[in-house]
């Protein structure tokens, strides 16, 4: 059982690993290198942004390009070759093989380096910028470094920069730095100053370096990626601060990323901030139980200062897998183009990161195709693979097969657009499974318009089992969709099944306004009384068809009827409602009434039988009626309303032919309402009125004391309390009185306050003119003197002059005013007292 749910829980593992999207795709190289590899095996490689260099154990190697086809061979040794070295322009080559052969040439000069050594020389690394002539400079390693520098004479001058710790493995030069790995571990020299300036020794001793060597990479000019048995550190060279140097190197190494890894480490790349690690793995076979070699390993790890976290992890099914060893993997890689090459003995496979179109196929096959979609649409530009329109039809048919119809429908108007081919195609499928009523909703209407036949196709499908939704696509589609004829018959046919359907008559009336039988359509529509009656007869000027209809109108919605015909009284005449409409008093009132209601005039001939129709069915605007009526005959509605004792109209109509009394006795024998007496006598302010209200009331104490709480400022209450007969008893006489009282006071009170208020403003007045006689008078040469009629001031200003200013704003020369006969000093505008008008009143006339 435990082996059981062990198993279990590693297919679920492996299921939930294979709902990740890989962040790798992988692929052989082929075409020459499988030929090479049929016949060879591949020691190395090396990797420039323009082609490959490939070492094989029989000591050739080929330049190639990235597609794997051969462009040149090199015959460089019998044995295998153990490393090549490129420089950055990809101009020159180093090479080393197992019998100690080195080689160091240009691949487009004839320049040319040859050495052979006494031992195998297992690395060879030629200056990154070698093309210069000031950085002729290579290394070798074996049992020793040597750096060799081309000086005087073009003559190669070597020079021993370590040695005395066993063979050097592997050696990297990034810019001014070299790093390499002997049995103890791993050294930095900085070229220029010819200083080493760090040790990195190796964790596992216990490894063998010649089967689990040593793997370095630099990311940058700056850092190191060292990788030995299951140990990765991350290196940074940093410099030294001058103050700590003395004997010190000018630089030191901080170990910034330390962790330990799973399996053992055969290569190493940097990813951005994230490394690709190639692995050999062991396993122990299920059948034989022994240890033997599985798949090697590409995983893409992100670095964390003690540990490390995957990002994702890939078996690699290489040829060969279960003969190599550890040593015999390589990675390599290109650092424009993120290009990883995992190099076997008899493979040679290729892994690049997944493009857009990658992660589309990846979303297709997990089929999310809603994913898929969006991404494609998002990355429209970019793609070159597929293409918006096919991931858009794999996902209608997706979303079919699944069932979710609707669903497919709708995607159907994002997908097909105005592809009018495809959208008739997608139509006849949904209509092999029984699904156009799912399609109907978004089938195109405008732009792109499809073929009639589609629609009708449509249409007849839910005339023959939803009605319901047939009317609704009846209501949304345009009537020139489809051939208006053929559905109108459908709809017949089907009407002499169940000739009363209310949908289908309703449907067919619709049909008929888009044919423009409109005079079918009403008779419809009246039978059905249904609401589109009005807008149907608006907006076609159906007028003329509706002559003989009103009746049927009014019952149906007297409201919108009435409001319909008022607005149309120029196709409609009033004679002819009101004539049509002379069997249904009640149905003639509702017109003439809000006829009236819109202009008292119109209609006019009409009042009379207005009276009798608003005592029969409205008495409330019987009243209203009245007073506004201009042609109503008093004599008739008087008769009218003594017939039916409509008290308060007969009081109004009395008073109005000017039976005021008549009126007024009607008020207090027939209501008996003192207060509407009292507002009857005020309304009409006539004292006969007051002197017959007041006889009718003094033998009645109730209506004593209401004349007694309202006349006071309407008649003396004198007059009415010298009448009161004494002994007689009458409610609330003292609240009476008071009231009365309180009425007097509040009257000399009011004549008071406006006596204050005259006086007030009097006051206000007389200091405003006041002020505005002190104020500085302008003289100018535009005024004129006022008896002279000359300029005020003389043409020569250096003579002398006088003028006489008033403050009513005239002027004189003082010559020109007439001699006072009074002893007074005092003088008076001669115009203003003519005039009788005081001083100012010329300013007054200027505002005016």
């Amino acid at each position: 059982q435990e082996t059981r749910s062990n198993e279990e829980s590693t297919d679920e593992s492996e299921e939930d690993e294979s709902e990740e999207e890989p962040k790798l795709k992988y692929e052989r190289l082929s075409n020459g290198v499988t030929e090479i590899l049929q016949k060879d095996a591949a020691s190395c490689m090396t990797v420039h942004e323009k082609f490959l260099a490939l070492g094989t154990h029989y000591g050739k190697v080929y330049l190639l390009d990235v597609q794997g086809n051969i462009t040149q061979k090199f015959d460089v040794s019998p044995v295998k070759i153990n490393q090549i070295s490129l420089d950055e322009s990809g101009e020159h080559m180093g090479v080393c093989s197992e019998d100690g052969k080195v080689q160091v040439f240009g691949l487009y000069s004839g320049e040319e380096f040859h050495e052979t050594f006494d031992c195998p020389i297992k690395i060879v690394a030629v200056h990154p910028h070698f093309v210069r002539s000031h950085f002729k400079q290579f290394v070798t390693g074996g049992k020793k470094l040597l750096l060799y520098e081309r000086g005087w004479m073009n003559r190669w001058k070597p020079s021993v920069l370590h040695e005395g710790e066993g063979n050097i493995r592997n050696v990297k030069w990034r810019g001014h730095l070299i790093a390499w790995a002997n049995n103890m571990g791993v050294k930095i020299l900085d070229v220029i100053s010819k200083q080493r300036i760090t040790n990195v020794p190796r964790d596992d001793i216990s490894l063998r370096p010649d089967m689990y060597p040593c793997s370095l990479c630099w990311k940058d000019n700056l850092t190191l990626i060292i990788g030995w048995g299951n140990s990765v550190k991350i290196c940074s060279v940093k410099e030294r601060h001058a103050g700590e140097m003395r004997d010190l190197p000018n630089r030191y190494v901080e170990i910034v990323f330390q962790f330990d890894t799973e399996f053992y480490i055969s290569g190493l790349a940097p990813l951005c901030d994230q490394l690709v690690i190639l692995s050999y793995v062991k396993e122990i076979s299920e059948k034989t139980e022994v240890e033997c070699c599985a798949r090697p390993r590409l995983d893409i790890v992100q670095p964390l200062p003690e540990s490390c976290e995957e990002i994702s992890s890939d078996a690699l099914t290489v040829r060969g897998f279960q003969e190599n060893e550890c040593r015999d993997y390589h990675l390599e890689y290109s650092e424009g183009e993120s290009l990883f090459y995992i190099i076997s003995p008899r493979d040679v496979v290729v892994a690049k990161e997944r493009d857009q179109d990658d992660h589309i196929d990846w979303l297709l096959e997990k089929k999310k195709y809603e994913e898929a979609l969006m991404a494609a649409e998002i990355s429209q530009k970019t793609i070159k693979k597929h293409k918006i329109l096919d991931i858009g039809l794999a996902y209608i048919n997706h979303l079919v097969e699944k069932g979710e119809y609707d669903l497919a429908a709708r995607k159907c108007q994002k997908i097909l657009g105005k592809n009018t081919e495809l959208w008739e195609f997608e139509v006849y499928k949904f209509k092999e499974i029984g699904q156009l009523k799912a399609i109907s909703r978004y089938l195109p209407r405008r732009d792109p318009v499809l073929k009639p036949l589609i629609y009708e196709m449509v249409l007849h499908e839910f005339l023959e089992s939803d009605y319901e939704g047939f009317a609704t696509l009846i209501k949304e589609w345009p009537g020139d969709l489809y051939n208006n004829t053929i559905i109108v018959q459908a709809v017949v046919d089907h009407l002499k099944k169940d000739p009363q359907n209310r949908t289908l008559l309703q449907t067919l009336a619709e049909l008929y306004t888009y044919d423009q039988r409109y005079g079918r359509a009403l008779e419809i529509y009246l039978t059905l009384r249904h609401k589109d009656v009005f807008q149907l007869i608006h907006k076609h000027n159906l007028f003329s068809s509706i002559r003989d209809k009103i009746v049927l109108l009014m019952d149906f919605d007297s409201e919108k009827a009435v409001d319909m015909l008022l607005d149309n009284e120029d196709k409609i005449s009033i004679d002819r409602v009101v004539e049509e409409l002379e069997n249904r008093p009640e149905l003639q009132h509702v017109y003439l009434h809000k006829l009236f209601k819109r202009d008292h005039h119109k209609g006019q001939r009409y009042h009379e039988k207005q009276i009798s129709l608003y005592a029969e069915y409205d008495r409330p605007n019987l009243l209203p009626f009245l007073r506004d009526s201009t042609h109503c005959p008093l004599e008739k509605a008087l008769e009218i309303c003594q017939q039916r004792n409509f008290v308060e109209e007969t009081v109004y109509l009395l008073s109005r032919m000017g039976n005021s009394r008549s009126a007024l006795k009607m008020i207090m024998e027939e209501l008996q309402d003192v207060d509407k007496a009292i507002e009857f006598a005020k309304e009409q302010d006539d004292g006969e009125l007051w002197e017959d209200l007041i006889l009718y009331s003094i033998d009645k104490p109730p209506f004593i004391t209401g004349l007694l709480n309202n006349i006071g400022t309407h008649v003396d209450p004198i007059l009415l309390i010298h009448r009161i007969k004494e002994g007689m008893e009458i409610p609330n006489l003292r609240d009476s009185l008071v009231k009365i009282l309180q009425d007097y006071n509040l009257q000399i009170l009011l004549r008071e306050g406006c006596k204050k208020i005259l006086v007030a403003d009097s006051l206000s007045l007389l200091k405003k003119m006041h002020r505005t006689q002190m104020k500085g008078v302008l003289v100018d040469e535009e005024n004129i003197c006022e008896s002279c009629l000359s300029p005020i001031l003389p043409s020569d200003a250096s003579r002398s002059f006088n003028v006489v200013v008033f403050h009513c704003r005239h002027m004189f020369h003082k010559e020109c005013l007439p001699v006072s006969n009074t002893m007074s000093s005092v003088q008076f505008c001669n115009i203003c007292s003519a005039k009788h008008r005081g001083p100012g009143s010329a300013i007054l006339e200027m505002k005016k």
